[in-house]
């Protein structure tokens, strides 16, 4: 079998594969009357590494499990590869699935855990033996393949449940939370191989977490779900800096929000005063403005431009990186951010407790919510 090096390109993010993955209204009620799915409907682009965003109990568990055979909904239609996948049981659909705990046998050791689908399915010996070293010196586990899982790191057993999952060569991965459980240096260090692996495999990937900075690293677009349904589904960009409501704005990093009306074509009255933003709004509407903290731009002196509010500084939190600067005015909070490593640079201003200054927020950076405040 040929051998395959991890791409180490840069990423592009515009998947323009055809829909491997289709669900239509899909709906799921667990025993007790907990609704899990609510009318989700979403398409997943062959090639594309699609993460399902959202906090525990949003349904994005549920849905990988639909996809893989493990749960059947209750209404909608399910589409893999297009084929109808309701009713498949999973050893008849073209994924596989990597869990979150890893779910690997303790009686086998490395080889026999990556091998054993294929066993299953009565691969010859000679072939079997070539894609099992294959995918152990993909995930550069080979030196560990008489191992068991007992002998393993977190890091080494995650690799050997991806090993075991590509060796099968699915058409579409599913995985529910494979670094969670890691601690954060190995963390990142994973999620850089599995965007290069996933990059150079070209298999679809379809990724849960709960870790937003992890699915903006690492995903080509991503559905944020909350309570069974899909909030937002957009490149990680577009989710980050034009939320479409308040959950995703403050779930997807920190977001300043603050209430609104309207007072003019591009003007909205806040209890900061008439802000000036990007956009037409409408009369008679209400709105909420979300800002992120790092878009607000503090000064010690008077800034002679429009959106501009004196702020009395409550807190100060030092994060290493970054100064948090907790700002209050009119019984408004808000949050700043800037960056320690602009200290040493000219013209540096850091403010003290109770000290009024002024922050200025840029209109091309308020984003406007249609929703009630």
């Amino acid at each position: 079998m040929e051998q395959r090096r991890l791409f180490k390109g840069k990423r592009t993010r515009t998947p323009v594969g055809d829909a491997i993955v289709r669900l239509s209204g899909v709906s799921k009620r667990y025993a007790g009357g907990t609704l899990a799915l609510n009318d989700v409907s979403l398409e997943v682009r062959a090639g594309e590494f699609f993460s399902l965003l959202g906090p525990s109990g949003c349904g994005k568990t549920t849905l990988l499990r639909i996809l893989a055979g493990f749960e059947e909904p209750d209404s909608g239609r399910v589409e893999i590869a297009g084929v109808d996948a309701r009713g498949l049981p999973p050893y008849r659909r073209p994924v596989n699935m990597v869990f979150q705990n890893y779910a690997l046998f303790p009686h086998m050791n490395v080889c026999a855990n990556v091998a054993f689908g294929l066993r299953m399915k009565r691969v010859p010996e000679d072939e079997l033996r070539q894609r099992v070293a294959w995918a152990l010196e993909l995930v550069d586990i080979e030196q560990l393949a008489q191992r068991r899982p007992h002998e393993l790191s977190g890091g080494q057993r995650q690799r050997v449940a991806l090993a075991r999952a590509l060796v099968n060569e699915p058409e579409v991965l599913l995985l529910d939370e494979p670094l969670g459980a890691l601690d954060y240096k190995l963390r990142k260090q994973l999620q850089v191989e599995l965007m290069n692996l996933q990059e150079e495999l070209g298999i679809t990937f379809v990724y849960v977490t709960h870790d937003q900075e992890e699915a903006l690293v690492m995903s080509d677009r991503i559905a944020v779900m909350r309570a069974g349904r899909i909030e937002q589904l957009d490149f990680p960009e577009a989710i980050y800096e034009r939320p479409a409501t308040a959950f995703v704005a403050q779930f997807l990093g920190t977001s300043n929000l603050i209430r609104a009306a309207y007072a003019g074509e591009r003007l909205l009255q806040t209890p900061l005063g008439k802000l000036r933003v990007a956009r037409p709004v409408k009369t008679g509407e209400r709105y909420l403005i979300s800002i992120r903290p790092e878009k607000i731009r503090l000064s010690r002196e008077p800034i002679h431009r429009e959106n501009t509010v004196r702020v009395r500084v409550d807190d100060i939190i030092y994060t290493g990186a970054e100064n948090q600067y907790l700002l209050e005015a009119a019984g408004t909070e808000l949050v700043a951010y800037t960056l320690n490593s602009d200290i040493q640079e000219p013209g540096f201003e850091e403010f003290d407790y109770d000290e009024y200054v002024y922050a200025h927020l840029p209109a091309e950076n308020l984003v406007v919510i249609d929703e009630p405040a």
